[in-house]
């Protein structure tokens, strides 16, 4: 037995490989170096878990998460290698975790054909035609409403109220339900992060264990609401479900029910964790960075002199000419880094600066490790919108090439227009009708994300004419 256990060990520590692997620790067996990665430091800066293996191993690293051997990519080069031979050499990969709670045809290790499908469907959504249709009025009526109550009270939780207001709007979308039924399902959606890379351990009390719960009353809603939509004679509502029962009623379809109820489970999910988070940090930091909130209101400002009409609505080519907006939301998507990692997985044995990486190993791309790389972004820990007005060609390409706040290659965010949208028109509403003061929330954490463990906790007041 404690042969056995010996040479179990020895395989963990020293895992098979034809040629030689990166340098790095694989940890301790079974859990590897998941804690030491995901270990939050009290500093905005690159956790200590990157900067010690960056000086003692080099930009490239073996390691484990999970019970996964995995290779950490901090490399420019090869981070942009790996985005330009998806499909070829590495493929997309979720956790264990993340196939148990959408199911695994939903995430995207799905095959091209589905991927297309999916990417159809969403655009038809959220692409930039309804968009710039449809989309950029509801938004603004949203956020107007949520803005006004939010006024009324005397503070509010900046991510709760936030993820309310944008998971409502997504809601009727996707699956045409009101605010009050929405609330209650996202409610099973806020164990989701919390499991999406723990252990699945499936016992009372465990992250994994609510994230089971979690996704079973999701489905269970989700699934009476499809199954509704196909028994009944069809009316229209011109949400994503219409489009899952018209394709399910197909001659050939080309899903089932199940993978209809986990898109719909998956998309519902991405549509709120990732935009008030990044709002959340992104309040906090112009707040402690005041020049670039006036530099904001100026650019608004001058939007509404030009429109005449101060009731005329927000308008598409508004949008497209907010330069210092869209600087200000680059800047806020590079420091906050939503986004723990960017997974692929070798399809085969890979080579990178002398090392092979075997076939089925991961590769976890940081983007956090490359946006706060000072030799890529100058100064890259100061909250500086105006980095990205350079006139410096060099620089400018090599900031662009280096910014992955949406992921990248072949499976770049469905939701990036969208979500660029909701933070622009949000920035409109907040400096052109209210100002703010903080209540709470000084203390951050940096993880690969920056969090705010006690919330960010402001108080908005209208500003009189």
């Amino acid at each position: 037995m404690i042969g056995w256990l010996l040479h179990w060990v020895y395989k963990w520590v020293n895992p098979p490989c034809i040629g030689k692997l990166p340098p790095g620790s694989m940890g301790f067996p079974v859990i590897g170096e998941t804690f030491q990665l995901f270990k939050g430091s009290p500093l905005i800066d690159i956790p200590r878990y990157y900067q010690d293996r960056l000086k003692r191993y080099g930009p490239v690293f073996k390691s484990n998460l999970v019970g996964q051997p995995l290779v950490v990519s901090l490399d420019p080069k090869f981070n942009r290698y790996i985005f330009q031979q998806e499909g070829k050499l590495f493929r997309s990969w979720y956790p264990e975790t993340a196939n148990s709670i959408f199911g695994k045809k939903s995430n995207t290790t799905y095959n091209s054909t589905i991927h297309k499908f999916v990417r159809n469907f969403s655009s038809k959504l959220f692409g930039p035609e309804n968009l710039k249709e449809v989309l950029i009025q509801e938004l603004e009526d949203a956020m107007r409403q949520s803005f006004a109550s939010w006024a009324t009270k005397p503070s509010i939780e900046v991510k709760d109220s936030v993820a309310d207001m944008v998971f409502d709007l997504v809601a009727k979308k996707l699956i045409s339900i009101e605010p009050i039924e929405s609330r209650e399902l996202r409610k099973n959606f806020e164990d989701f992060f919390q499991g999406m890379l723990c252990f699945p351990i499936y016992f009372p009390g465990t992250s994994f264990y609510k994230c089971k719960k979690g996704r079973r009353n999701v489905h269970k809603r989700l699934a009476g609401l499809l199954q509704d939509r196909l028994k009944k004679i069809p009316k229209k509502h011109d949400d994503l479900v219409d489009l899952l029962v018209e394709e399910l009623q197909s001659e050939k379809p080309a899903i089932d029910e199940t993978f209809a109820i986990d898109v719909l489970a998956a998309l519902l999910f991405a549509s709120f964790s990732t935009i008030s988070a990044t709002l959340t940090i992104g309040l906090k930091l112009l707040t402690d960075n005041p020049i670039v909130v006036d530099a904001l209101k100026e650019e608004h400002e001058e939007i509404l002199k030009e429109r005449g009409d101060k009731n005329s609505r927000f308008t598409w080519e508004e949008y497209k000419s907010l330069a210092f907006t869209t600087q200000v939301i680059n800047e806020i998507n590079r420091m906050s880094n939503i986004a723990p990692g960017i997974f692929r997985k070798t399809l085969t044995d890979v080579q990178v600066n002398g090392y092979t990486i075997p076939a089925g190993w991961l590769v976890m791309i940081s983007p956090m490790a490359v946006h706060l790389n000072p030799k890529l972004f100058e100064d890259p820990l100061k909250f500086d919108p105006w980095r990205w007005m350079t006139h410096d060609q060099t620089k400018r390409n090599l900031q662009q090439r280096n910014f992955m706040p949406f992921g990248g290659g072949l499976r770049l965010c469905l939701g990036a227009e969208f979500s660029k949208l909701f933070m622009s028109l949000f920035l409109h509403v907040l400096v052109t009708k209210y100002r703010w003061i903080k209540i709470k929330g000084d203390g951050v954490l940096r993880v690969a994300e920056i969090i705010v463990p006690q919330g960010y906790h402001i108080q908005l007041i209208p500003i009189t004419e």
